[in-house]
C-alpha cells in the first residue's frame, strides 16, 4: 500500500517506509523528526518545473502533464519504489507542499499505482 503524507505532520508507525519525494529537504524539519527512511530526490520534478509551477492552482492540470511527462524518463526509480512496496508493505511519500490536493506526491501515488511490471 502506497499512502502520502505531507512532512510537517508527526511520523506514525501506520506509516511504514517513509520516503521523502521532493528535491528539498523540508524547511524547519530536523533529520531525526522528520523519521525519513529514504530520500528519493530525482524522483521530484525537476527545479524548472518545480519553479515554474510554484504551488499555483491554476497550473495544475499542465503540471501534472508536465510532471508525468517527466516519469517516462524515471521508470527505474518508480520500479525501486514498487520493489520496496512488495519488501516493506506500507509506504508513505512524503512531501513539503502546503496544499495537500495540488503536490507532486499526488501524481507520483496515482502513477505508482498504474504502473505495471
Amino acid at each position: 500500500m502506497i499512502k502520502i503524507k505531507r512532512a510537517y505532520r508527526p511520523a506514525e508507525e501506520a506509516d511504514g517506509f517513509r520516503i521523502l519525494v521532493d528535491r528539498l529537504w523540508p524547511r524547519g524539519i530536523s533529520k531525526e523528526k522528520a523519521m525519513i527512511d529514504l530520500w528519493l530526490k530525482d524522483i521530484a520534478p525537476s527545479n524548472d518545473l518545480r519553479k515554474w509551477f510554484s504551488h499555483n492552482v491554476e497550473r495544475w492540470s499542465e503540471f501534472k502533464t508536465r510532471y508525468l511527462e517527466e516519469l517516462k524518463t524515471k521508470r527505474t526509480l518508480m520500479e525501486h519504489i514498487k520493489n520496496l512496496e512488495k519488501e516493506k508493505g506500507t509506504l508513505t511519500l512524503i512531501y513539503a507542499a502546503k496544499d495537500e490536493e495540488h503536490n507532486n506526491a499526488l501524481v507520483l501515488k496515482d502513477k505508482l499505482r498504474d504502473l505495471k511490471p
